[in-house]
């Protein structure tokens, strides 16, 4: 997995829900193509045309609430969006964007974060670094199988991975580990 991730950022603020990240409108097609260029769209009608690979969104409280859709992360995913930051995520986006490949970071300071603002997440040193004010935070580690999962793309791939040799990870070592117990 690349343990960093760099870019330019988009603010949100609280309680975005799953219509706001992709509006039920849409969800006539599971196509994540097709979900990239409507995401965001009744939260910012501008955003899909202005989001470009490698952006971050960081969001207020709460993000991803509402229905269990996991077409949300999809077209966030699928739009380029590299990760989300939040202080808080709705329980079941969060497990949806882990299983999606899509990276999510939760942290408290989120808010200081500008839209514009160039932010770099380190994985490794669990930090989040404003590189435009020159500010670093902390955040919650993500469980090693939850990086697992983001490293092989979401669930179905990482699955699909195992099946057949495993993931390029670490995690064989700790199931040989567990065996050996």
């Amino acid at each position: 997995m690349n343990n960093k991730i760099d870019g330019k950022v988009w603010t949100f603020g609280d309680n975005i829900d799953t219509d706001l990240i992709i509006a039920a409108r849409y969800l006539n097609s599971s196509d994540p193509e097709h979900l990239a260029k409507y995401v965001m769209e009744d939260a910012d009608p501008q955003f899909p045309s202005k989001v470009t690979k490698g952006d971050i969104i960081v969001a207020g409280e709460n993000f991803g609430c509402g229905s269990s859709r996991e077409h949300a992360p999809i077209a966030l995913k699928a739009a380029g969006v590299a990760a989300v930051i939040a202080p808080t995520f709705a329980r079941i986006f969060y497990r949806n964007a882990f299983n999606m490949g899509l990276p999510i970071f939760e942290l408290p300071q989120a808010s200081e974060i500008k839209e514009g603002d160039e932010v770099a997440v380190d994985l490794d040193n669990g930090t989040v670094t404003n590189k435009t004010t020159n500010k670093e935070y902390k955040f919650a580690p993500i469980p090693e199988f939850m990086q697992e999962l983001i490293s092989c793309g979401g669930l179905m791939e990482f699955a699909a991975k195992e099946a057949n040799s495993g993931c390029d990870s670490n995690l064989s070592s700790v199931k040989e580990a567990k065996e050996n117990k």
